[in-house]
């Protein structure tokens, strides 16, 4: 039997989803803490240490969720992803792919350098010029949304709409990230979740906001959406454009109905998707890791010894 280590600190619904989708094909898998992790440098020993599998490096590695921190002990964390990468273990989604999708300033950039449609922001360090590029936007009749370089669930997001908001504007560990804010087609607030999985938008769903915030997490509805093609194609460009595995794409449709990618998460949920989707994430999840990955991953080896 193979044996699948399951990076997490709280397993959740989520982590139970896959240790079932996981058992159903003949694997065993284990949840482990990456702050339970640490590098071994020693002759004759397996350099990385993973609780569980001090005899053998797992088959592969689930990322279902990578803790905060220091920038020393969050760079350690990557290290390890790193490395296991290098030594030939496959790592969904690997350490490169969260790198880009946690630092919100990188996501914009690269979705941008890619000639995708994302809102105009503008990532700095100089206060001065932070209030001057709001108060500009806040002239044209624009609204902001001041966002922390890393974060998730909405934490940390507010929304700048008046001149009197600039006083409590403050930076996010020394860096300002703004946002122009993109008003949604219709009533109310809403965006739009699509899940892709090895290149293919296998599921969408409409999220509908008590407020301007549209996240689940934040009591957002759920709501069964059809995959438009527009969208599906810039979901799937955008998870390309990341290098991921797989994603959860937030995407709006704007009052010209023109779609926009808002942000591409790399351990996205899928509780509320499932809830209005008839479809087996961690089933697609587990199967195209073990077929596209593990199974590629030891045709090379094999070919390798022989």
């Amino acid at each position: 039997m193979g044996r699948i280590a399951i990076f997490t600190d709280d397993p959740g619904w989520h982590g139970k989803q896959l240790r079932l989708a996981f058992a159903s094909r003949g694997y065993a898998s284990e949840y482990v803490s990456l702050t339970e992790c640490r590098f071994t440098i020693e002759s004759g020993l397996i350099p990385i240490l993973i609780p569980g599998f001090e005899q053998a490096l797992p088959d592969a590695v689930f990322v279902r969720g990578v803790p905060g921190g220091s920038l020393e002990e969050v760079i350690l964390y990557l290290d390890i992803l790193h490395a296991l990468k290098l030594m030939h273990i496959p790592v969904y989604n690997d350490g490169h792919a969260i790198e880009r999708s946690v630092d919100k300033g990188m996501t914009s950039f690269l979705l941008h350098n890619a000639g995708l449609s994302t809102p105009l922001t503008w990532i700095l360090r100089n206060r001065i010029d932070a209030l001057n590029i709001a108060e500009t936007e806040l002239r044209k009749g624009n609204l902001l949304l001041s966002k922390p370089l890393f974060g998730s669930q909405g934490e940390g997001i507010r929304r700048i709409e008046k001149m009197t908001d600039l006083f409590w504007l403050t930076s996010s560990h020394g860096v300002y990230y703004l946002q122009r804010f993109v008003h949604c087609a219709g009533v109310g607030f809403s965006d739009n979740r699509v899940f892709v999985v090895n290149g293919q938008a296998v599921a969408a769903m409409r999220r509908c906001g008590k407020s301007w915030l549209n996240n689940v997490a934040r009591g957002a509805k759920c709501e069964r959406v059809d995959l438009a093609p527009e969208m599906a194609e810039l979901a799937v460009k955008a998870t390309a454009t990341l290098a991921m595995d797989y994603a959860g794409v937030d995407i709006i449709c704007d009052r010209e109905g023109h779609y926009t990618v808002i942000e591409v998460n790399s351990i996205p949920a899928w509780k509320g998707l499932e809830s209005v989707c008839d479809i087996n994430i961690a089933d697609l999840l587990t199967e195209d890791l073990i077929t596209r990955c593990i199974n590629k991953n030891s045709l090379k080896v094999n070919s390798a010894v022989s």
